[in-house]
This record gives C-alpha cells, sequence and structure tokens, in this order.
C-alpha cells in the first residue's frame, strides 16, 4: 500500500471513529461487532442449508424461480417490502430501520451455469435445464448458490437490528448475471436496472462480493479498475464449398478461420502493452463443415475480448475488424464482424473503497484484508449497478482448507465448490458494510 493510500485510509479512520465518539454522545452509537456475531453465528447454520438446497437445485439465467420464490419468501417472512420479477426473476427486498438516513444496496447473483457438476458433493446437481435450444446439464459452478445464501443470512441479521439502523437497506437478488440468454437483449443487471431495481428508494452506494480461489478467511478487491469489462465477439466467414481434393476449385473457410485466429492472437500480443492495461482476446468457438472431406461454405467463430481501457478496446476493436477483412479477401471469402458488450468495467468507486478497507478488516480480521490486490480479467455485470450509484465490488477467498489456491478450481470449472466456513465471514462483510455506511457522519 502506498504512503498516500496509508494516509487516506488513516484518515478516513480517524473521521468514522470520531464520528462514531459523536454519536455515542447523542445517544445512536453504532451496533456493536459482538452483537452482530453473535447474530451471525446463530444464523450460520440456516446459510448452509440455504446454500447446500440451492446448489441441489441451480437454475440458469432468467429461469431461476424456485430460487426467486424461495428467497422472496425469505424476506417477507422477515417484514420487509418485497418486489419481485423485476427483470423477470429479480427480487428487491427494503428494509426501512427504526432511524432516517441514507440507503445503501446489497446485491447478490442467482444463476447457474450449463456445466456437468463433478465435485462428487452429497448434494451435487443431477438438474438440467434448457439452454441454445438443448436439454443441458445445469450447476451451480460460479458460487452464486454462496452468494445468495449469504445475502438471505445477512438480510435475516440486519432485520433483526431493524430498529438500530439509521436509514435504508435494499437487498437485491439479481438472475442472468453470467450474461443475457440467446435471444434476451439484455443480462440481469441491465434489466433489474430497466425496471427499477435502484429506484424508490434510490441506494446512495452499493455493495457486492464473489467467491473465488483465495485463502478462506480473505477479502480482496482495489480501487478503480478491478475487473474487466466483457465483450462478446461473434464472426462468421463465407466461402464457396468444394471437395477437400480440389480445394483450388472453393473458398477455403477453414484455411481463412486458421489465419483469423492467429490475427487476433497476434494484434492483441504485439499491438498492447500487457503491463499499462491487460488485455485477453480469446477465439473459444470454431463450427464449421460436417464431413472430412468436404470444404464447407461457412465458418462461424465467437469469443470473448476483456479489456480495462475504453479507449484501448474501441481501437483494438477497428483494428481487428480491418484485419479480419483483410484475411477473408486475402482467401476470397467475406466476413461478418459483430461485438456485443456482456460487462461494462468493475470501477470502485476510490473514496468508498478506502472507507471500505477498515470495515472489511473489522469483519475479517487484521491481515486478511487486501484493498490493493491486481486487477482480474474476469468480468461481472454488477459493472452497471456501479455505474448508476457508487459501488464497491470485493472478493472472498474459498478454497478449501489446506489447498493452494493456485491449484483450486476455478470458478466455471466442473469442480469448483465453496468453502462453507467462509460463510460467516460473507454474511459479516454484508452487514458491516451495510451498517457502517449507514452510521457515517
Amino acid at each position: 500500500m502506498t504512503l498516500r493510500r496509508l494516509l487516506a485510509v488513516s484518515t478516513l479512520s480517524l473521521a468514522l471513529s470520531a464520528g462514531l465518539a459523536q454519536a455515542r454522545e447523542n445517544g445512536t452509537a453504532p451496533v456493536a461487532l459482538d452483537r452482530i456475531e453473535a447474530a451471525v453465528t446463530a444464523g450460520t447454520p440456516r446459510v448452509i442449508a440455504w446454500r447446500r438446497d440451492l446448489h441441489a437445485n441451480p437454475e440458469l439465467g432468467f429461469a431461476e424461480t424456485r430460487t426467486a420464490a424461495m428467497v422472496a419468501a425469505h424476506l417477507r417472512a422477515l417484514g420487509m417490502e418485497v418486489r419481485t420479477e423485476v427483470g423477470k426473476t429479480g427480487v428487491v427486498g427494503v428494509l426501512r430501520g427504526g432511524r432516517p438516513g441514507r440507503v445503501v444496496a446489497l446485491r447478490a447473483d442467482m444463476d447457474a451455469l450449463p456445466v456437468l457438476e463433478a465435485t462428487g458433493l452429497p448434494f451435487a446437481s443431477t438438474a438440467t435445464g434448457t439452454y441454445m435450444g438443448s436439454t443441458v446439464p445445469v450447476a451451480h459452478a460460479c458460487g452464486h448458490d454462496a452468494h445468495v445464501a449469504m445475502l438471505m443470512g445477512a438480510a435475516e441479521v440486519l432485520a433483526g437490528m431493524r430498529e438500530d439502523i439509521p436509514g435504508t437497506i435494499v437487498f437485491i437478488f439479481q438472475p442472468a448475471e453470467e450474461g443475457a440468454p440467446p435471444g434476451e437483449p439484455l443480462g440481469g443487471a441491465r434489466l433489474m436496472i430497466q425496471e427499477g431495481a435502484l429506484s424508490n428508494p434510490r441506494p446512495d452506494a452499493i455493495f457486492g462480493l464473489h467467491v473465488v480461489p483465495g485463502r478462506p478467511g480473505t477479502v480482496f478487491y482495489r480501487p478503480r479498475g478491478f475487473m474487466a469489462a466483457s465483450d462478446r465477439v461473434d464472426i462468421t466467414l463465407h466461402g464457396r464449398q468444394t471437395h477437400g481434393a480440389w480445394p483450388w476449385k472453393g473458398v477455403d473457410v477453414i484455411a481463412t478461420s486458421a489465419q483469423v485466429v492467429q490475427t487476433i492472437n497476434t494484434l492483441t500480443a504485439r499491438t498492447i502493452d500487457p503491463t499499462t492495461t491487460p488485455t485477453v482476446f480469446t477465439i473459444a468457438t470454431l463450427d464449421a463443415g460436417v464431413r472430412y472431406n468436404i470444404i464447407p461454405d461457412r465458418a462461424v467463430l465467437s469469443g470473448t475480448l476483456r479489456t480495462f481501457d475504453i479507449a484501448q478496446r474501441d481501437d483494438l476493436v477497428a483494428r481487428t475488424r480491418v484485419a479480419i477483412d483483410n484475411v477473408a479477401e486475402t482467401y476470397g471469402a467475406t466476413a461478418e464482424f459483430t461485438v456485443r458488450q456482456n460487462a461494462a468495467l468493475v470501477f470502485n468507486n476510490e473514496e468508498l473503497s478506502a472507507w471500505l478497507a477498515p470495515v472489511l478488516t473489522e469483519a475479517a480480521g487484521a491481515g486478511n484484508v487486501n484493498p490493493a490486490t491486481p486487477p482480474t480479467t474476469v468480468a461481472e455485470d454488477f459493472s452497471y449497478l456501479s455505474q448508476e450509484v457508487p459501488g464497491v465490488f470485493y472478493h472472498l477467498g474459498g478454497s478449501k482448507d489446506g489447498v493452494d489456491p493456485s491449484t483450486s478450481p476455478p470458478n466455471h470449472s466442473p469442480e469448483f465448490d465453496v468453502n462453507e466456513a467462509v460463510l460467516p465471514l460473507g454474511v459479516r462483510t454484508h452487514v458491516l458494510s451495510a451498517i457502517r455506511f449507514l452510521e457515517r457522519d
């Protein structure tokens, strides 16, 4: 941590301490940590049970009907104002505290992935769903089951302290974080925003978390650009079908595809300085042909672009478009090139990021919070929520005890699992980030 950052955090900590002292004089002392800890501990068995139930019953984006019903019933039982079907299957709960004050939001994502689970857990998923017209296995291979359970736990703790809360807390349970399903124009965050999730009441700040491989009990994030912007790239090449023995009598889209992939790799590796702005451009699918001795007339490629700089991203997209057209023309083919943004850059508000460090340390303990972690090229549509109101998104280390995080199965892996020992920490970070924000002067 730089001297400037240390001074900023120290100044904020002193200001917070002074504000808490004034609050005590006014008879509005902050909620004590031991009271929060007792409530979190009492609720942990339920959080674990919710997580296991959700894990065994995963649902794909915009199909989270069972999950949404479970969440809505829980929030209503806690006496909250509840709105359902906000963004198809999204749920919004509003907890109004006993005293007036600001508004803060907490968010969790609910959707699972078309992945065949291979964890061997006794509550492993055997569920299926429909994706791109096909029946597919479905699993919580990204940890959203844990996210929902932790925020449900935080809602229960905070509802039990309603009279001592100086303000309002909005709980956002979001569908389709993994991107808009085929045929849908918007993913979960943007659709929920469009349908009023951040309105009436409008939050002054929003916080969210994600479980990832990492030492259990640790929390890490960074101010400004933390998680990459994500674009989906689609390329369709048109040629002329011919016999595999007579390639010169057609236009070979297979050879053209190979050259397109190499061109994209070279553009990214040779024109972007990776030490200043990390950039990843991956072609992940290539669909062409039906028989070993027929060169087809069409090839379809798709991939993902991850960036941290808008101007650089726009320049790379423009140069890629020109390069692909040139490659296609060289082979006598034509190309269609489209780019669609799945998630914007997760940009953590600098002032809130500095303020949050001691709050997360209160939750996780000294030495367990890193507010200056390197950026990561994975993406999150929390980015759209924090474009609307100031926000901070942080990661929670969730590897198994004694397992090197670098070898821990990553998110989206069939073997991905969450260390349930970190669930109480996620509940505490949610509770403390909300309460301490509302207690600020």
